[in-house]
């Protein structure tokens, strides 16, 4: 059995019926919205997101209305992300297809963004839980303060281990911590367990975003080039790691350059090189097999063998993903 038959094991079912309520939201009246949610609906990846509401659901009780209504939300508020960021970014693909400002224009891009967001509204209402609303209303606050923290420390010199962190909190854990805990939250579990499950979620999401920034540092089919970060003036933790416990004057004259946007191509694979020769791959390896630990130190003891094996395989996934 592979790691997705594995994590969708206990909730087959429930996961077909969510699939069944998303492509339902395609089914519209206007043939230009209707066109691009199915373009749209393409680029949809794995869907570990909504996974995880339905796993943290299940490991807690049985999965309700609200369960799939909470996760149908959070799926949409995070899709509305990715089409208002390829807009800000001026990016042209998503996962390898090209995004809706590039095939339409960015005008149509952030109103089919605004369209899924008010959607993500509506079914957050149809969960008749005033906890599961204000918790979809902080995580978009939250996700908008992280990009805006990170463009504040975007100039300084050399940003810390520390800073990184709560920015990849804010803008990728975030989400992940908000699914396990509405996932618990809508099942009855105790309060205790919503805590608990919303700090899973956040160690899994630190591993998923730390994964992704060590992608930047090799050749990868993600459909971004290696070095696309850095030329983009972000330092993630392989390099950050590297200059805090090697660094020299020259490499950190090219961190000041990287950030006013003046290194080449050549300058930036430099940095790539002395991040790797430095040790940071590996640190950026052992960092999210720390925070794997700590997720697996809060699971219950008494949930079902089917489910604990999932969220173990859905961790190893996020680590060991490849794209």
């Amino acid at each position: 059995m592979d790691a997705l038959q594995t994590i969708l094991q206990p909730i087959e079912a429930e996961f077909a019926i969510f699939k069944k309520m998303q492509d339902d939201l395609a089914v519209n009246p206007n043939p230009l919205l209707r066109e691009i949610i199915l373009h749209v609906n393409k680029q949809r990846g794995k869907q570990m997101r909504p996974m995880m509401v339905l796993l943290f659901g299940k490991m807690f009780g049985e999965i309700v209305d609200s369960t799939y209504s909470a996760a149908l939300a959070l799926e949409l508020l995070h899709t509305a992300s990715l089409v208002h960021d390829d807009v800000v970014d001026d990016s042209m693909q998503r996962r390898g297809q090209a995004s809706v400002n590039a095939i339409y224009n960015n005008k149509l891009a952030v109103l089919v963004g605004d369209y899924l967001l008010s959607t993500a509204l509506v079914f957050t209402g149809r969960c008749g839980d005033n906890r599961i609303t204000n918790i979809v209303g902080s995580l978009g606050q939250t996700l908008s303060d992280g990009e805006i923290f990170q463009m504040f420390h975007s100039h300084e010199k050399l940003v810390s281990e520390e800073v990184y962190l709560e920015i990849i909190r804010k803008k990728t854990a975030s989400l992940f911590s908000s699914c396990a805990e509405i996932g618990a939250l809508s099942v009855g579990a105790s309060a205790e367990d919503v805590a608990r499950a919303r700090q899973i979620g956040e160690y899994i999401g630190i591993c998923f975003q730390i994964r992704d920034d060590i992608f930047d540092y090799f050749s990868n089919d993600v459909g971004k080039p290696t070095g696309n970060d850095m030329r983009e003036g972000k330092l993630t933790l392989p390099i950050i790691y590297a200059v805090r416990t090697q660094g020299d004057e020259h490499i950190r004259t090219m961190i000041d350059r990287l950030k006013e946007g003046e290194l080449s191509d050549i300058e930036i694979n430099e940095l790539i090189t002395f991040a790797k020769a430095c040790g940071g791959i590996e640190y950026a390896e052992q960092t999210m097999q720390k925070y794997r630990q700590k997720a697996l130190a809060l699971l219950p003891e008494n949930i079902d063998e089917n489910v604990k094996n999932a969220l173990i395989a859905y961790m190893d996934a996020v680590i060991n993903r490849k794209k």
